[in-house]
């Protein structure tokens, strides 16, 4: 079984939205989260999705996925203080319906560009190498630095931004939450920082730069522009 597990616990800070979280605006017609949701929904290899989200949204994302027949979602969980635990929320009760050995696509619900090959390419990554972490090019210089004057330049070509999904087998992502409870280890910033830290080897997929996480209110702009572009592209085959 292969469960997507869709992280929608932030409270949308650096959008500037009073009225509702990020992932509830309102694009096109539907919200954030509704867009991320249908590209796993569509996929054929994806079996079931679980979503983490804000404990006083569930209701109006109940209602959504109603509304959308976004039939796939078998659970909705609270999130929890941290996206760390948020995520273990989600692992715990993916563990109530799936096999250890479950494929768990971890996802932003506020990455709405996600699409069909780039799935695909994790899933069989993980099949193959038990692991799968989105990843793109970076294009511009990396620096470290330090009091305002850097120290060191690192190499280009070996740089890359880690995105999502995140991916890998339900026994072992959710062993390495457990352990860094046990540990009191609640400061790893993704899923690939908590597996890469308790030792285990992490396979790339290459994803598209179109691939972007809403964030803040400069990021309408570009999803608006990546909209248009995937809409002329299924009405005039482009």
């Amino acid at each position: 079984m292969t469960t997507a597990l869709i992280f929608a616990g932030g409270s949308g800070t650096r959008m500037n939205s009073r009225a509702r979280p990020k992932q509830f605006l309102q694009f096109y017609g539907k919200e954030l989260i509704i867009h991320t949701l249908e590209n796993f929904q569509n996929h054929p290899e994806v079996d079931a999705i679980a979503v983490v989200c804000i404990a006083d949204w569930i209701p109006y994302l109940q209602r959504l996925l109603e509304k959308f027949e976004v039939g796939k979602v078998r659970v909705v969980v609270p999130g929890g203080a941290s996206g760390q635990e948020s995520i273990y929320n989600g692992l715990r009760a993916i563990r109530e319906y799936a096999s250890e050995d479950s494929i768990v696509l971890v996802h932003d619900g506020v990455r709405p560009f996600v699409n069909e090959r780039l799935i695909s390419d994790c899933i069989n990554c993980v099949k193959e190498h038990g692991s799968a972490i989105t990843v793109t090019p970076a294009i511009e210089t990396i620096v470290t630095q330090e009091d305002g004057k850097i120290t060191s330049i690192t190499d280009r070509s070996k740089c890359f931004h880690a995105k999502a999904p995140q991916c890998f087998r339900l026994c072992e992502l959710l062993a390495a939450h457990e352990r860094a409870r046990a540990e009191c280890r609640t400061d790893m910033i993704d899923s690939a920082s908590l597996m890469k830290f308790y030792g285990h080897e992490l396979h790339t997929v290459a994803g598209g730069f179109d691939n972007i996480k809403i964030t803040t209110p400069a990021d309408f702009y570009t999803f608006k522009a990546l909209y248009e572009v995937r809409e002329q592209q299924q009405i005039f085959g482009l």
